[in-house]
């Protein structure tokens, strides 16, 4: 490491299912100087996301009791970022205030329309369809005491189309949600995870007019 450069933040994953989002986050951060994925925690024995981890070589953590505190500051370990990606169960209380403004989770609607308990996986879909939106897209989110309730980091817009099934919709909001994941957890280590919120935009990502994801993000905060 050259004088005065800084070791990449070690980012710890929480994932309760297939994993894809810590897929693109592997990918993504496999080169970067900024941020490392240090270890993945599930609390699902037979969650793919720890496969992922194994096959990259990722320590992994299966938690005995997700609602300990102490077990699951254990398993953090020397995490400085802490990233929710599909991770189903509510953080302790004592583990946000501990970690707090290092824990962030990727939502796949754009908060705070469409989120809190129970709101996940094809109910969030349904329900946007069911409002008739017409925009959707995917919110990374400050963890809070409450679920999906913390300060909004950066969103990343999609249209919604008129002949959407909730399976169509989901796999657009998900393209969308591996590309804005990683560049927040990027950004965030970049900045070494700051110690209050940032916003962060995302002005001309996305068109809701079409489908072109674009490469474009504003830094803001």
């Amino acid at each position: 490491m050259r004088a005065g450069s800084r070791a990449p933040i070690p980012v710890a994953v929480l994932a309760s299912g297939g994993g894809t989002n810590l897929q693109a986050l592997l990918d993504a951060l496999e080169r970067s100087p900024h941020a490392r994925i240090a270890r993945v925690i599930s609390n699902h024995a037979g969650a793919g996301a720890l496969e992922r981890a194994r096959r990259a070589g990722v320590p992994t953590t299966v938690l005995r009791d997700h609602t300990d505190a102490h077990e699951l500051v254990q398993a953090l370990g020397d995490a400085r970022l802490v990233v929710l990606a599909g991770y189903l169960k509510r953080v302790p209380a004592d583990v946000v205030a501990r970690f707090r403004w290092r824990v962030i989770n990727i939502h796949p609607a754009l908060l705070p329309g469409f989120g809190g308990r129970g709101m996940y996986g094809r109910r969030v879909h349904e329900a946007v369809l069911a409002s008739g939106a017409r925009v959707s897209g995917a919110t990374v989110h400050y963890v809070d005491e409450e679920f999906d309730r913390g300060p909004i980091i950066a969103q990343w817009p999609v249209p919604v189309r008129a002949d959407d099934t909730p399976e169509s919709l989901a796999a657009r909001v998900l393209e969308v949600e591996h590309r804005l994941l990683a560049v927040v957890v990027e950004e965030l280590a970049r900045r070494g995870v700051p110690g209050e919120p940032v916003r962060l935009s995302t002005p001309h990502s996305t068109s809701v007019n079409g489908d072109k994801i674009g490469d474009n993000f504003s830094r803001g905060g």
